[in-house]
């Protein structure tokens, strides 16, 4: 019979209430449960480990004290939320992460009621959270609202842009800074423990508000009050610039301390105004391997969950963001000029051996993709050729910079677009969907798509000497694995090729829909064109499949609505030419998240779907294909 020291306490958790019921001398205990089935459950589904480790303690004490989801907690990029899921009734879901039909790898309205907020971009929190409050200040309702944002998220202006009004609104809201980079480890000890209990106490908060009233109408002696009050905090805690935005600033605590967790968070409760607590919490903590490699152990595949090993894939051949990295390291060693600017993706984006190799020319500008953009262009300005490698999902984040500070003024910056098209399990915060459909329309601009690895790095050479802005998109994962040792060569542009001659049919493919065209016009015996260029389009290629073909399919791995086919249609219009065409693409709607593979499937931008499109495109309307007599 098992023993009540032994009894498992998470199997007993179905929502936050029922964690309420447990005494809080067990919830050390819990802890552990709930930091071993986190890893046994991404071990087997692949995803973000090492941000929830870190906060275990940290997810278990907010349930605790407030009463979610009355109480709205709100969650940044939502990397840290998996202990989150697992309390709020999702446990036995876990398996099913990131996986087709299953769980998302984020917070998503629509799947619990205790995710208040959809997040995957960084830094909307605070924004977030200061929304709600506001709304229930105006309901009168005496909600809390918590958001909790890593120390990473804290590089972008929007999460200042929101402090600094919610310290101007004096609003009802506790905004948690989740410290996991323990650059002021000294200050957490018995000191810190102490003075955030005192900060956050009722107390030390009855007497702050009566000496203001006091000696408010004695301003010099105010002042003098206030300063000492600065003065002391200063030397034990860095919150003075969150005091000067209009935060009561408490902290540093361990945040894997839970009855000074508790204990702090049950005195936040109880005040007003804008509260700062500042909690430090190690990155993957509780698992070896992720915190000694919490970078590696952020993101991951499936792993071993008593070694730590991870699965390898059975395919050897390189990434488009292992070619990019591998580009970029040879240019650099032929041109002196290059620089490369990255929002805080070094890893993802293949720049950790050029990071290395050429410090002096690398800049990561952390989580601020505006600042990139324009970093880049004042870079552009004086000579330098800057790189930006950027996610397609996050150069949404810099639209008006691209548009204004670069393609206005024709600047030579090139933007390396990784995971253009449908991601697979990161689901719909990270495709990059749109990309074309917003870049094409802007002057000045280039945009390339690579049909394989050798292009991609032709492509890269091409921006890279070319004398405006420029773009290559390139899709997450792998290509049909062509030879990347070849020399680097400029592209005409604008130029497309023929990649195979047929009848009838004209297929007009874009990027990575080159490779499932070519296996689609095996069986339909039809014409296949590498067009290259999304902008500008080859028009006498164009014209010339009008003029010899009775139906024209453009294939992108992008939103049909605005996007490459779109653009041909325009082409055809404008010189009043008739032709059938059928525009293939990603559908008016969000995709969920699934293998690249699944999704690919699902949008019919696989050989199959593109047959299919062909032979039957009556039973495509009203989806994702466009079929249309194009004319003027």
């Amino acid at each position: 019979m098992t023993s009540e020291k032994d009894y498992p306490l998470l199997e007993f958790i179905k929502s936050p209430r029922d964690l309420r019921q447990i005494p809080l001398a067990k919830l050390p205990k819990l802890a552990q449960e709930l930091r071993e089935y986190l890893i046994d459950s991404v071990c087997q589904t692949g995803g973000h480990l090492a941000a929830g480790l870190g906060t275990v303690e940290l997810t278990i004490a907010l349930h605790y004290i407030f009463n979610t989801p009355d109480d709205r907690l709100v969650w940044d990029i939502g990397h840290q939320s998996y202990p989150h899921k697992i309390l709020t009734g999702r446990r036995e879901q876990m398996y099913s992460l990131r996986q087709k039909d299953g769980l998302s790898g984020f917070p998503k309205r629509s799947e619990s009621e205790y995710d208040t907020f959809g997040v995957g971009h960084s830094s909307t929190s605070i924004s977030a959270a200061l929304g709600m409050a506001i709304a229930a200040s105006k309901e009168n309702k005496n909600r809390k609202v918590i958001s909790v944002i890593g120390d990473g998220a804290m590089t972008a202006g929007m999460a200042f842009e929101a402090l600094n009004h919610a310290g101007d609104l004096d609003a009802n809201l506790l905004v948690i800074l989740n410290d996991n980079n323990m650059s002021i480890s000294a200050n957490v000890g018995g000191l810190s423990h102490y003075l955030a209990r005192i900060l956050s106490g009722k107390l030390y908060s009855t007497v702050r508000e009566g000496s203001k009233k006091v000696l408010g109408t004695m301003p010099s002696v105010w002042e003098l009050a206030r300063r000492a009050e600065e003065h002391v905090k200063g030397m034990v805690v860095p919150g003075t610039l969150f005091e000067e935005l209009g935060f009561n600033y408490i902290g540093p605590i361990d945040g894997h301390d839970l009855p000074t967790l508790v204990k702090t968070l049950e005195n936040i409760k109880a005040l007003t105004g804008p509260q700062f607590l500042h909690v430090v919490t190690q990155k993957g903590k509780g698992f070896s391997p992720a915190e000694d490699n919490p970078s590696a152990y952020h993101g991951v595949g499936k792993f071993d969950p008593k070694t730590g090993v991870m699965s390898k894939g059975t395919n050897s051949q390189p990434t488009y963001t292992q070619v990019f990295g591998r580009w970029l390291c040879d240019m650099a060693q032929n041109d002196k000029n290059l620089i490369g600017i990255t929002p805080a993706m070094c890893e993802g984006s293949g720049m950790v051996e050029f990071s290395e190799k050429y410090k002096d020319r690398y800049y990561d500008v952390g989580i601020a993709e505006q600042h990139a953009v324009t970093l880049a262009a004042g870079l552009a300005c004086e000579g330098l050729k800057p790189v930006v490698a950027i996610y397609s999902t996050f150069m949404q984040r810099a639209y008006d910079q691209i548009v204004h500070d670069v393609a206005l003024q024709n600047l030579p910056v090139m933007f390396a677009v990784d995971r253009a098209g449908l991601v697979g399990p990161d689901g719909p915060t990270h495709a990059g969907s749109f990309d074309v459909s917003f870049m094409r329309c802007v002057p000045n601009m280039v945009i390339m798509a690579p049909a394989d690895e050798n292009e991609c790095r032709q492509m890269l050479y091409t921006g890279h000497m070319h004398s405006g802005p420029s773009m290559v998109r390139y899709p997450r994962g792998t290509g049909p694995g062509a030879n990347i040792l070849k020399p680097m060569s400029t592209f005409d542009i604008g130029k497309a090729e023929v990649r195979r001659k047929g009848k009838k049919t004209a297929i007009l493919a874009f990027g990575s829909m080159v490779t499932p065209a070519l296996t689609a016009a095996e069986k339909l015996d039809a014409t296949v064109i590498n067009m290259r260029f999304i902008k500008p389009l080859d028009e006498n290629m164009i014209l010339a499949m009008a003029q010899t073909h009775e139906l024209i399919v453009t294939v992108e791995e992008n939103a049909v609505m605005g996007g490459a086919g779109s653009a041909v249609n325009e082409v055809l219009a404008a010189r009043n030419i008739s032709i059938p065409v059928i525009n293939m693409g990603i559908p008016d709607k969000f995709i969920d998240h699934g293998t690249r593979e699944e999704l690919l499937a699902a949008c019919q931008l696989d050989s199959d779907g593109i047959i299919a499109a062909i032979e039957n495109p009556e039973t495509l309307m009203g989806c994702h294909t466009s079929v249309s007599n194009v004319k003027s």
